[in-house]
């Protein structure tokens, strides 16, 4: 089953979820790598383009998942938990919005140059140029501090979604990993 249904996530779903979720960790880990590179190092131009090319993918792989969120029914929440149903609501869409944001000031610092990013060397994404003063700068900081954000909320939706298997017992985690 490709959609969604009310009581399991489809495999559209399930696949983008599990590609993105390898995606973030991914990016974040070269990210972190590649900032201490210096200029002598081999790697020192082919690891930007590479986290600026899968996150380019990522953007359009994330963009392509809100459009299906939105045209999908989502399981039925399980639980009487209100609070928790709220929280888990507001954690998901933090996780898109700092998704977006961590994208959106990746795409300020590459382009700040006039440059624009290359996709695999398939198509180029224009830059829209200097916007503000300092823009490098001020979307590195905001890009760093939101690629750290995502990643204590992505260990947090674990939590919960272990929480949720090992401790109420109930079908939330087998509902994402289920690859019929």
């Amino acid at each position: 089953m490709l959609k969604n249904t009310d009581v399991q996530f489809g495999l559209v779903s399930t696949y983008v979820h599990w590609l993105s979720a390898i995606m973030v960790f991914s990016l974040f880990a070269v990210g972190f790598w590649m900032v201490d590179l210096n200029y002598y190092s081999e790697w020192y131009k082919t690891a930007p383009y590479y986290h600026k090319a899968f996150g380019l993918t990522l953007f359009f792989i994330t963009l392509f998942r809100i459009c299906w969120k939105l045209i999908n029914v989502s399981p039925k929440e399980l639980g009487n938990n209100k609070l928790e149903h709220k929280l888990a609501k507001v954690a998901h869409l933090a996780l898109y919005g700092l998704l977006l944001l961590i994208m959106f000031s990746g795409y300020l610092i590459s382009t700040a140059d006039g440059r624009g990013i290359e996709l695999f060397s398939i198509v180029t994404i224009p830059s829209m140029g200097e916007l503000f003063p300092n823009q490098e700068d001020l979307a590195g900081e905001i890009h760093e501090i939101a690629a750290y954000t995502i990643i204590a909320m992505v260990v947090l939706h674990i939590g919960a979604a272990l929480k949720h298997h090992f401790v109420d017992k109930d079908a939330t985690l087998k509902r994402m990993t289920k690859f019929k």
